[in-house]
């Protein structure tokens, strides 16, 4: 399962947008570190499900309607404050929780009402343009400073006549959640010298600001939009470098809290919502008031953000092993049981290895129940794929 990882100052709206994205019970407060021990949840992704092209949708509880939600984990810890690297306030916990995280969700406090410290202010008083820079300073630090802990027994160990700079980078840089050919890609991107003694801080300043960008890549959640002054979500577009979603998470909340009491009709990502039950004149009033947002913004950002972080940043496809090439079934008759997330460019080997490594190791051919056809060890799976794995596993 993938690991996204919400980051950001505390008071940002973290714990907000992890309860709206999960429907966990968690703390929520307008106070900093309201999140002491890190929560781990499920939320999803959302993209079309296959079963659009059937006659019949196909009755999967993660279907809804043809909107299928593949399953991610969603990380929500202790907010970063200035100095963090260095241990100051929860700083840490927080970064070693990061390791694991193949994406990061910066949720920053697009209103300006709360200062580089998550302590509230006048809104529009603080700039969030700083946000944006500030946690990725803080990672990059970070990462340098856990390369400088290991810089001695990295020294010591270029005294052997085996020593290789690469393979001691790469035994550091794997223990913080990147694989050797992350470490590679990183390696080959930046200049550095062979002998260890002759680096600098800035040499592992580089070197940490390259490897966060390749492993841990960032996603702007511009948060409590709704309350942002004009040129706020702008100008936090321009001050970053990959994509910003605006959001209100606290209406996405209002909206799955209504969704479950059966007052509205709707579905995580939608654009809109149906009022469907019975409202107080006040309630009817805040409903239209998310509407307004979800019209300037394309709905409340939450699902956008994590679809961002999932299918644009990551890069990755959707799917989905069956049995039945024809009914698109399991053994036991469940139609699409399963959704996987692979990286664009996985074939059908790696699709079975996801199923199970068993099915990967017996691997023998795969079918595209789309096309009926059989299909390469190296054919490219596509977004939406439907593939029968055949494998001398059962």
């Amino acid at each position: 399962m993938l690991s996204v990882a919400l980051a950001g100052k505390p008071n940002a709206g973290k714990s907000t947008f992890y309860k709206a994205a999960t429907m966990a019970d968690v703390e929520v407060g307008n106070y900093p570190f309201t999140t002491i021990d890190p929560n781990r949840g499920v939320s999803h992704a959302r993209t079309d499900c296959p079963c659009l092209d059937r006659e019949e949708r196909c009755g999967n509880e993660n279907c809804h309607d043809g909107k299928r939600y593949v399953p991610v984990e969603l990380l929500d810890v202790a907010g970063l404050v200035p100095g963090a690297h260095e241990g100051k306030g929860l700083g840490n916990q927080f970064l070693d929780a990061l390791s694991n995280a193949d994406v990061v969700l910066n949720v920053v406090d697009a209103s300006g009402g709360t200062n580089a410290e998550g302590e509230p202010v006048e809104v529009g008083e603080y700039d969030p343009t700083r946000d944006v820079e500030f946690v990725e300073r803080e990672m990059d630090l970070w990462l340098a400073d856990i390369l400088d802990r290991n810089w001695e027994t990295v020294g010591r160990q270029s005294r052997s006549p085996e020593f290789d700079i690469d393979d001691a980078l790469t035994e550091v840089l794997t223990g913080v959640g990147g694989t050797a050919a992350d470490v590679a890609r990183v390696l080959r991107s930046v200049e550095y010298p062979d002998d260890p003694f002759q680096w600098t801080d800035e040499d592992r300043e580089t070197l940490a600001a390259a490897f966060r960008a390749e492993t841990k890549p960032i996603v702007v959640v511009a948060n409590k939009a709704d309350l942002a002054p004009d040129g706020n979500v702008e100008a936090l577009r321009e001050a970053a470098d990959g994509p910003v979603v605006p959001c209100t998470a606290e209406g996405e909340l209002a909206l799955r809290t209504a969704a479950e009491a059966g007052v509205v009709d709707y579905d995580p990502g939608d654009p809109d919502f149906e009022v469907v039950g019975e409202v107080s004149d006040e309630q009817a009033g805040g409903l239209e008031r998310i509407r307004g947002v979800m019209t300037e913004f394309g709905g409340t950002g939450v699902q956008t953000a994590i679809d961002t972080a999932v299918y644009e940043l990551l890069d990755h496809i959707t799917a989905y092993p069956v049995q039945n090439e024809t009914h698109w079934t399991d053994g036991q008759g469940n139609v699409l049981p399963d959704a996987f997330l692979l990286p664009r460019g996985s074939t059908p080997k790696d699709l079975a290895y996801a199923v199970h490594s068993d099915i990967g190791d017996g691997y023998l051919h795969a079918v595209d129940a789309r096309a009926n056809r059989r299909v390469g060890e190296g054919h490219e799976l596509s977004e939406g794929d439907v593939v029968k794995i055949v494998s001398t596993a059962k």
